[in-house]
């Protein structure tokens, strides 16, 4: 067998396990039909309130706000910042820089 034709052959056996398995983007999505914010529009929330680079993101349960929120690392520089946003309102739990033992 060539080395095209083995290559082709592993491409097409590698799309079919990528379909086979549901792919998860980010942590705690399968809570996602709970929320009325959408991940798009709570990354823009974000990053409006600490611009920079998303490292981390999840949905999880926790107190404050209506119960569920989106977290996430944004780092910009040196620096992470933790920015939590209401999954419900959209609106900003917390913005602050990440503490030395990160969740």
């Amino acid at each position: 067998m060539s080395i095209t034709k083995l290559a082709l052959a592993g491409g097409a056996a590698m799309a079919v396990i990528m379909a086979t398995f549901p792919a998860m983007a980010y942590t705690g999505q399968e809570m996602a039909n709970q929320a009325k914010v959408s991940m798009t529009e709570a990354r823009a929330i974000a990053l409006k309130a600490h611009p920079g680079k998303i490292t981390d993101e999840e949905l999880e349960k926790e107190g404050g706000g209506t119960g569920l929120r989106y977290s996430f690392d944004i780092k910009r520089s040196k620096m992470t910042q933790e920015v939590g946003v209401d999954a419900q309102t959209g609106k900003v739990l917390e913005n602050k820089k990440e503490g030395p033992h990160p969740d």
